[in-house]
């Protein structure tokens, strides 16, 4: 990385009465790190030490002493540091450490690189190199971290970066604009799990924390700690004990929290009985007389611990509180998605037998591996009609919530009043829209389409902790082009801004966006980068950009049809057993061209009398979808032409979603045509699935995604738009080819499967494995580097060069022009300051 780019970085030591720990720690940051020095800031927080180490301190040259009026413990220490931290990056060396020379620059490069780590934690080894300080982060269930593999020697097993719960404290990175969002170190725990809490609560807010091996650090584990602990280590112990439940209670939710915290509290007493040997059976009224002559009971400090843990946890607790309605209010991840995180959340943790016993028995009694398995919530909501009988945005939520119902607590809702679904493996619920607001409220992550999200304003609050992925498959606003020509021209104009802004608020807010093809896909990044969500750290990190925006097609059952009788040979009036049926599935709309295929019927009849034409559904079951003129003109033609009834067919309604399988194994072949125009270029023909599940040889009009498959993969014909010839000609090869509607099914049956709505769906599927927000809306989020001030002499050259440019380009009258330009500009803003600041 060119050293332009490097952020600044504000290292921060925290020193009680180690002066001379920290002065080995201040000379290898100022003569070993490789890093620039005008761009590295040392800043050592004296915490009272009251012992001569201000003095020595002092002396080194390059530091910033900052002396703390009392001792803050570690965390208020590192708070205080940051106060007056410069850099954009903030990093946290213990004062018994020293840095490897790329300590630095490795971590620095993963927060370029990688938009969406907020902490980098680093390798630390012991003083000497030989063994592991930390490589990993573990949590159990009770609240309490640990390194994971402490003490083993390292023998290059750790040397992969892997995403962790936390960092150590003893040496790590973190982004500055997200620690002061999170108001950096939760100073109640004084030392000790402040790191544990600060990491838990980077990732419940969709922040990760990244160890990197090559980011290296050496350390005398808590040399401070021996000025100020007794032998027996009981302060420590205490510390430990508190803290454990204070991050348990502010961190975990609602439901987890009720069963693990009185799991817990009881484990801490037994785990203080256990470690000071104490008779738990000693007060049994049985035991009566039993050295009963004395009114004390020795304790052992180790054991006197735990329980002034749990005193002092409960006089925290209405601070406690506080703190934890903010990080419950902003979380975004749920307790079972950072269990992969914990690596052995049920894991007891000290190996003394009567706590084992009580472990295993707290854990089955309140049901706490079930607790932490809990599957997250997923809310789907769709405002078309769930029924029956359901047309393409109903289909496709419906299988989305099938699919992720296997995996997650899925409810999928309508905001349409038609709502009479079929049995399914999860709630279908039908919603009033003013109703909606509770169940967005229930769910980790919200997937919608068409107009949801502005039946959910809380969704586009800034302050919003849920997950939104949007389902953009249908480009409303050109669609809208195509059906609203017959509005009065006014009219039609404010719908496609009212439907455009729909749209972009969609793309404003979404964490994650899937469409149906590429081409769809080239679209909406056209879109998205319009709108300013492309930004250069989301390139860098992934420059496919299918972390924020991906294609799931359209998909189909993994089912074959199955036809359980035949509803238009020899049963509708005018079709006989023997007749060659060419199938319309699905709806007539303005943006189709069922007119050409009729008159192409009408061509193709003359020769083949017994073709036969069927449009499945004339009627959308969505009662808030008006019909089209398209339909009467349709209908029309075909009387006019004398079709209707003996080579053109209607059926009026809409054919159940489960029954379609009947008509589709009843056809000869699938067709859809539709005009050359924008929306077809980026439409996406869903009927076209239901052609490929059923083996239909297919007859399509050239422009849209599913034309180049059909001719990229050889499965039927493709014809020019509004070529009634061509088209008549494609369907009498489709239907009395023998040898060519074969090879076109052979071909059909090896490209079904890609389209199973379960392979489809593998990208929702993933990102809802591991929701998590959009880069550029992760609380705190701001670049590393910023563009430098100019300065005065830098604002004159500026100056100077831009009146060359206007007189060069429109001479004196051109500069005039932008002078008069900069001068209304100044003084917009100053009136828009002075009437931010108000009357007083």
């Amino acid at each position: 990385m060119a050293e332009g780019a490097l952020p600044i970085l504000s290292v921060v030591l925290v020193n009680y009465r180690g002066a001379d720990d920290t002065l080995t720690c201040l000379r290898s940051l100022k003569s070993d790190l490789d890093y620039p020095a005008d761009r590295l800031q040392i800043i050592c927080v004296d915490n009272a030490s009251g012992d001569g180490s201000v003095e020595k301190i002092r002396a080194v040259d390059g530091v910033e002493l900052i002396e703390a009026p009392d001792n803050l413990g570690f965390a208020g220490g590192c708070n205080l540091g940051v106060a007056h931290a410069k850099g954009s990056v903030l990093a946290f060396l213990n004062n018994d450490a020293r840095p490897d020379p790329q300590w630095a620059r490795a971590a620095v490069r993963v927060l370029t690189e990688q938009p969406d780590v907020a902490a980098v934690a680093s390798k630390v080894l012991d003083w000497d190199g030989a063994n592991i300080d930390f490589v990993d982060a573990g949590l159990t269930w009770f609240g309490m971290g640990y390194k994971r593999h402490a003490g083993t020697p390292d023998d290059g097993s750790h040397d992969d970066p892997r995403d962790v719960l936390f960092a150590t404290g003893s040496a790590m990175f973190v982004r500055a604009g997200v620690y002061r969002e999170l108001g950096g170190f939760d100073e109640s725990f004084f030392m000790f799990y402040e790191d544990v809490d600060l990491g838990w609560r980077l990732n419940l807010r969709g922040w990760r924390v990244r160890y990197e091996p090559t980011s290296l650090a050496y350390h005398r584990h808590h040399a401070a700690m021996s000025e100020v602990d007794t032998k027996d280590q009981s302060r420590e112990l205490y510390l430990l004990e508190r803290n454990a439940l204070a991050a348990l209670y502010k961190n975990l939710s609602d439901a987890t929290l009720a069963k693990a915290l009185p799991g817990a509290l009881a484990l801490s007493v037994r785990r203080a009985t256990a470690r000071g040997e104490i008779d738990p059976t000693q007060l049994e009224i049985t035991r009566r007389g039993e050295g009963d002559g004395s009114d004390t009971v020795p304790i052992a400090r180790t054991a006197l611990a735990g329980m002034l843990a749990i005193d002092q946890f409960v006089e925290m607790l209405p601070a406690l509180a506080a703190s934890r309605a903010v990080e419950q209010a902003a979380r975004v991840r749920s307790d079972a998605d950072l269990v992969p995180l914990m690596r052995k959340a049920m894991e007891p943790a000290y190996p003394l037998p009567r706590y084992l016993a009580a472990h295993e028995a707290i854990v089955e009694a309140f049901g706490l591996e079930q607790a932490f398995g809990a599957r997250r919530r997923i809310l789907v909501i769709t405002g078309d009609a769930v029924s029956e009988r359901m047309a393409g945005p109903a289909i496709r939520a419906w299988n989305m919530a099938d699919v992720l119902s296997a995996e997650h607590e899925v409810r999928l809702v309508t905001v349409n009043p038609v709502c009479a679904p079929p049995p399914a493996p999860f709630p279908v619920v039908q919603s009033k829209r003013r109703d909606l607001e509770s169940h967005v409220a229930w769910a980790d992550v919200v997937i919608l389409q068409g107009h949801a999200m502005e039946l959910a304003p809380s969704l586009k609050k800034p302050d919003s902790s849920k997950i939104v992925i949007c389902d953009v498959y249908d480009p409303m606003h050109l669609e809208l082009l195509e059906q609203g020509k017959d509005e009065i021209a006014e009219q039609r104009e404010l719908d496609l801004v009212g439907v455009t802004k729909v749209m972009n608020n969609q793309l404003d807010r979404g964490d994650f966006f899937i469409c149906a093809s590429e081409r769809q896909r080239h679209f909406w990044l056209g879109h998205l980068l319009a709108l300013g969500r492309l930004t250069p750290a989301l390139y860098d990190s992934d420059p496919t950009l299918r972390s924020l925006l991906d294609v799931v097609p359209f998909g189909l059952s993994g089912k074959p049809p199955q036809q359980s009788r035949a509803p238009m040979k020899g049963a509708i009036p005018g079709i006989a057993d023997g007749d060659k049926v060419v199938l319309w599935a699905g709806g007539v709309y303005s943006w189709f061209d069922p007119l050409t295929l009729v008159s192409a019927i009408d061509v193709l009849a003359r020769r083949r009398p017994e073709v036969r034409l069927m449009f499945l559904g004339m009627k959308h079951p969505n009662p808030e979808v008006p019909e089209m003129d398209i339909g009467a003109r349709v209908r029309a033609l075909s009387g006019q032409l004398d079709l209707t009834g003996r080579h053109v067919f209607f059926n009026e309604t809409w054919v159940p979603y489960e029954q379609r399988q009947d008509w589709l194994l009843d056809a000869d072949c699938g067709v859809t045509t539709h005009y050359e125009h924008v929306e077809t270029t980026f439409a996406f023909r869903t009927r076209v699935l239901d052609y490929l599940w059923a083996g239909l040889p297919i007859v399509t009009t050239d422009g849209d995604a599913f034309a180049d498959l059909v001719r990229l993969e050889k499965l039927g014909v493709v014809v020019p738009a509004e070529d009634t010839d061509a088209l008549a000609d494609a369907l009498e090869r489709v239907l009395y080819d023998a040898e060519f509607a074969a090879a076109c099914q052979d071909r059909i049956a090896a490209v079904r499967d890609r389209f199973t709505w379960e392979n489809v769906l593998a990208p929702l599927t993933a990102f809802c494995r591991n929701p998590r927000p959009a880069t550029d809306r992760l609380p705190g989020s701001e670049p590393l580097v910023r563009k430098p001030a100019l300065g005065a002499a830098g604002t004159v050259r500026r100056d100077l060069a831009l009146v060359r440019e206007y007189l060069d380009g429109g001479g004196a009258t051109e500069l005039a022009r932008r002078a008069a330009g900069r001068v209304r500009r100044v003084a917009r803003e100053r009136m828009a300051g002075r009437g931010g600041r108000g009357d007083g």
